[in-house]
């Protein structure tokens, strides 16, 4: 299987404007209010939202006995304002040196670099937001995570 078969996909409808849901995924500060799975925070969202531009994200969770660290990197690849965004993604250190997935604990197999997609349309006054992670098998971690942040950013628009 190529990563392009594995893929988990995620369509959500949000009561905002397309502007308003774009903007979260494009600025660095509203990018950090819903983004991870429950319990991890983004203390760091560095975002060069141009084609050719890095993206260095930060996910961090305090346990009692140890805080929880990951670092993601990425390149993006195609932004069509305000209706797609794609980029890549891979796990690095707090530099933004790739490090190998298998490093940080994930499943034999997993890709070093990944595709995030993003595509909204405005429908029926809603933004209808489709989410393809390239690379991402559907029913992973990976995909309960997504659909954790993205719980998080419908409360966010109320």
């Amino acid at each position: 299987m190529t990563n392009a078969e594995i893929s988990v996909v995620i369509t959500r409808d949000f009561t905002a404007s397309i502007d308003a849901v774009w903007n979260m995924w494009t600025d660095p500060a509203k990018f950090g209010q819903w983004y991870g799975p429950n319990g991890m925070t983004i203390p760091v969202a560095e975002m060069d939202v141009t084609v050719g531009g890095i993206r260095k994200i930060c996910m961090e969770m305090k346990m009692p006995e140890r805080t929880m660290t990951m670092w993601f990197t990425g390149t993006y690849k195609e932004i069509v304002a305000p209706n797609r965004l794609a980029y890549s993604e891979s796990m690095c250190d707090a530099d933004g040196n790739l490090i190998s997935p298998a490093s940080m604990g994930m499943p034999e197999g997993t890709p070093e670099v990944t595709e995030v997609i993003v595509e909204l349309q405005e429908v029926d006054g809603k933004t209808r937001m489709t989410m393809t992670h390239v690379g991402v098998p559907a029913g992973s971690p990976g995909e309960g995570g997504w659909n954790q942040a993205f719980d998080k950013l419908t409360a966010l628009f109320g």
